[in-house]
């Protein structure tokens, strides 16, 4: 069997192009190669009736605002809404200065782009580094940083990527970014991977004033749809559904864990929506649940992982275990 092609491994959701690999494959496929909730938060109705007016400004205003209650901000005007925390990956090294940045590897890829585009050079020793990005708890093997050493980044110039930080909110220094001490702190936040719904394109940037009127002004005047706006207002004072989701992810990672292990692979990391497992014949793994319909993340890093995100209801589990049994 051939190893997994790289278009499949460079980032999860490449649905299509698993299509185009693996024709046969039953359908539907079940997409387990992204770490996204696969049961949503549900959103009311009404959040998708009202497409024939433009986002009122107002809306964007609240939300922020919803958020930076939600992430322990005191101040809304650091906490800058935008389409996904991938428009902020790929704006900040535009506005931020440039110099050598630091990127402990293997982590989530697109940072590296970003910067390599705009000719800063990466470096694995944040000693060494003027930027140091950090996205914790990291993609793709769930290591983390305590807060504390976060911070200590902060005050040399950090980029933090808190895209899951959902599972664990205790690692989260989202509320120091941007305020007094710690200016150079730069905190980026996603929507769409715990509460489900990465259609619809929602993230945020915590940074200092300044830095978040820049952010605001490239923007322009209508950055999100009229769903996003709702959808997060709604999604964020929630608590009471983010505290049962949080509970419920970590019995299904746990159960994902026990399943995996029955099927000859070992654990070596992952958070509450995604698990990284290793086995030797990970690429024939790959490919057999490939051709079941099923799609997992491989790394070209290394040939031996692969990661799983959660199945969503029962129907999806049986499926999982049918074909990891049959994938032996």
């Amino acid at each position: 069997m051939s190893d997994a092609p790289s278009s499949l491994s460079g980032h999860g959701g490449r649905l299509a192009a698993a299509q185009a690999r693996f024709p046969d494959a039953p359908a539907p496929w079940l997409d387990l190669s992204t770490g996204i909730n696969p049961r949503p938060y549900p959103v009311p109705p009404q959040a998708f009736e009202d497409w024939g007016r433009l986002p009122d400004p107002a809306d964007l205003l609240k939300l922020e605002a919803v958020a930076a209650e939600a992430f322990g901000v005191e101040d809304p005007s650091r906490v800058v809404a935008l389409p996904g925390s991938e428009t902020a990956i790929r704006l900040l090294p535009k506005i931020l200065p440039r110099g050598r940045v630091s990127l402990p590897l293997p982590t989530y890829s697109s940072h590296a782009h970003a910067w390599r585009r705009v000719g800063s050079e990466v470096v694995a020793d944040p000693a060494q580094a003027d930027v140091c990005v950090v996205v914790n708890p990291n993609n793709p093997d769930g290591r983390s940083l305590a807060p504390e050493a976060v911070l200590a980044l902060g005050q040399r110039g950090a980029v933090v990527d808190e895209a899951f930080v959902e599972c664990e909110p205790s690692l989260s220094v989202a509320r120091f970014a941007g305020a007094p001490g710690h200016e150079r702190l730069v905190v980026l936040r996603s929507f769409g991977k715990f509460y489900g719904l990465a259609g619809l394109r929602l993230g945020f940037v915590i940074a200092r004033p300044a830095l978040a009127r820049r952010l605001r002004d490239t923007l322009g005047e209508w950055p999100l749809s009229a769903p996003a706006l709702a959808a997060g207002l709604a999604a964020y004072p929630d608590t009471a559904w983010a505290d049962a989701t949080r509970a419920s992810l970590a019995d299904d990672a746990a159960r994902l864990d026990a399943l995996l292990a029955v099927a000859g692979f070992e654990v070596v990391g992952g958070t509450c929506l995604f698990r990284l497992a290793r086995i030797a014949d990970a690429p024939a793994r790959f490919e057999a649940l490939a051709r079941a319909g099923i799609l997992t993340r491989p790394f070209d890093h290394d040939a031996s992982l692969l990661r799983f995100g959660l199945p969503g209801y029962d129907a999806d589990w049986a499926r999982l275990t049918a074909a990891l049994e049959t994938s032996r």
